[in-house]
């Protein structure tokens, strides 16, 4: 395996340095993997079996989509031992793990602003000695009305002090306006928090060169990116799958430099989806795998 995918015995504590990733002998760092779907209606394929079988693809990091509506976390508490077997699968697997607070249909992360610090306090309480643990705090922000300046950011300076008090030097994702797009907006007006790296979330059939362009531009302004969804279809999930447009993209992550988890290891029946519906737990052969899952996995190890 490259260097760069190692897990968490080799990179230890991560820390973020300009606008890359290193690990703590200093050496730039690259997380590929996959994200869960979500937790409510998929949690078996977020289990040790499923994890260790993107691991044995090249994986590094796997995302925990942890929904906040629909089901989730909000009316349902008990989603919490789910999202902690899979966050201690994937450590004992070696890789790294992000918790994700998934809110989307919540748009204004604001509004669950005093559930998020609770849950943040007390899951950071439980992993504060975990060099592992990578912590996505709203995942994507959403709303003609849901800014930076009014709502993520002043968001994100009332949570990200309940981490801090447990895992100071953990590595935060923050979200970005416009369903995780608007990054240029938060690297124009940045949390003044070390450690600290704003997620780009993408789909190859519908989001392009103005979407780099954004990217882009945020990069030159210093501001790290980490790409904690993306998906080989268009933004709803479905049409395509989009490879031409895939290869553009993963082209432009290497590029960068910037880490990423596709969306969604799960077998939904929609094409974004790396399983085929009523596909075993692990240890899939390529008629277990879609498309697009044959595709990413094809890629994890670093490839593109």
């Amino acid at each position: 395996m490259n260097d760069k995918w190692h897990g968490v015995s080799y990179h230890g504590k991560l820390k973020v340095s300009g606008i890359n990733l290193i690990d703590q002998a200093g050496r730039k760092v690259i997380l590929r993997g996959m994200s869960s779907h979500g937790m409510q209606w998929y949690p078996q394929f977020a289990r040790g079996e499923s994890i260790r079988t993107t691991k044995q693809a090249g994986a590094n990091v796997f995302r925990i989509a942890m929904y906040t509506d629909e089901g989730g976390y909000l009316t349902n508490h008990d989603i919490i031992k789910d999202l902690i077997r899979a966050v201690d699968d994937t450590l004992a697997l070696d890789m790294y793990a992000i918790i994700d607070w998934h809110i989307m249909y919540d748009n204004d992360p604001l509004v669950n602003v005093e559930e998020a610090s609770v849950f943040f306090d007390n899951i950071s309480m439980h992993y504060k000695d975990t060099p592992g643990v990578i912590y996505e705090i709203c995942n994507e922000p959403n709303g003609a009305e849901v800014t930076w300046s009014e709502n993520v950011k002043p968001y994100a300076q009332k949570v990200i002090p309940h981490i801090r008090k447990n895992a100071p030097d953990s590595i935060i994702l923050v979200g970005s306006p416009n369903w995780s797009q608007d990054v240029d907006i938060c690297a124009a007006d940045p949390l003044k928090i070390d450690n600290i790296m704003y997620t780009l979330h993408f789909y190859a059939g519908t989001h392009g060169d103005e979407l780099r362009s954004k990217c882009s531009k945020a990069l030159k302004m210093g501001a790290p990116i980490f790409a904690s969804e993306w998906g080989t279809s268009a933004a709803d999930g479905n049409g395509g799958v989009f490879l031409d447009e895939s290869d553009v993209w993963l082209k432009f992550l290497s590029e960068h430099n910037i880490s990423w988890c596709n969306w969604s290891l799960g077998d939904r029946d929609e094409t974004s989806a790396a399983l085929c519906p009523g596909a075993p737990l692990g240890n899939w052969t390529e008629a277990n795998l879609t498309e697009s899952g044959r595709y990413v996995f094809s890629r994890l190890n670093g490839t593109i």
